[in-house]
């Protein structure tokens, strides 16, 4: 199935019924944490009024969301006020709680504050880009529907003393349109920073996850590549903190993502 049949199957499910992944767009034992949160997404966003637009989301991965399995969504509408709502959202298997997401929309204010942004992305995209691999049983299973092309940085597992990385992403197969909803699930698909200095495969998944959308950012072709990088600001006892930049194709700004993670090595 592609990102627009999933997003469309959360729409028409709703918080009134329940829908599967197939497993294609699995991570390890768990649906695609990037998907979960994009589906969640596009649930709630039907409790928002439509100038409202997305300003942060604070995801929690509490548990694994089994595919091939029906799960579901519960929504909560926290407070409306006059210029920002706040929703609440779970994605629900079996009775437990997968996925928790607070998320803040709010609609744009007349202001006198204002700081322009000018950090642009260190590198440029190759004419002809290389990808990372998909690799049954070795690299995770959506990347089948994702392109991941490493510029900065090292590749999981070689036993680098690097703890960045970067480059440019899409979706392999080119969206009617992109939404936040396809953002959310896209920004999400980078390895996390501290694999590259494995030296052989190990668990490891993302704890928490923190996404701020900046607004206004211009809009780009559905193919268009997006640039990210992130670094890891520190990392002990088994948990990593990162923190990635992501540029649209006109090298704006349009996202900052922090996450903390568990590494099983």
């Amino acid at each position: 199935m592609t990102i627009d049949e999933l997003l469309e199957r959360a729409r028409q499910c709703g918080t009134a019924q329940t829908m599967t992944v197939p497993d294609s767009w699995g991570q390890g034992r768990t649906v695609f944490g990037g998907l979960s949160a994009g589906l969640a997404y596009q649930v709630m966003r039907a409790s928002v009024p439509a100038d409202r637009v997305l300003r942060s989301m604070s995801i929690s991965f509490v548990g694994p969301v089994a595919t091939d399995a029906p799960f579901g969504f519960q929504v909560e509408v926290l407070r409306e006020g006059k210029n920002v709502t706040q929703v609440e959202a779970r994605v629900v298997q079996d009775g437990q709680v997968g996925v928790a997401i607070l998320a803040s929309f709010g609609q744009a204010r007349t202001s006198v504050t204002g700081v322009e942004n000018t950090e642009t992305p260190p590198f440029t995209l190759p004419e002809k880009p290389v990808f990372l691999p998909f690799i049954p049983k070795v690299t995770p299973q959506f990347f089948q529907h994702i392109n991941v092309n490493l510029i900065d940085g090292n590749i999981a597992f070689t036993g680098s003393d690097t703890s960045h990385h970067g480059g440019f992403m899409r979706f392999r197969e080119t969206p009617a349109a992109l939404t936040d909803a396809h953002l959310i699930t896209l920004i999400d698909a980078w390895p996390p920073t501290l694999l590259q200095q494995l030296k052989t495969p190990a668990p490891a998944s993302t704890l928490a996850w923190n996404l701020e959308f900046l607004h206004p950012h211009a809009e780009v072709p559905a193919d268009a590549w997006f640039g990210y990088r992130a670094i890891t600001r520190q990392a002990g006892e088994g948990y990593g903190h990162t923190e990635a930049n992501v540029w649209n194709a006109h090298g704006d700004l349009i996202a900052i993502s922090r996450q903390t993670i568990t590494v099983f090595a």
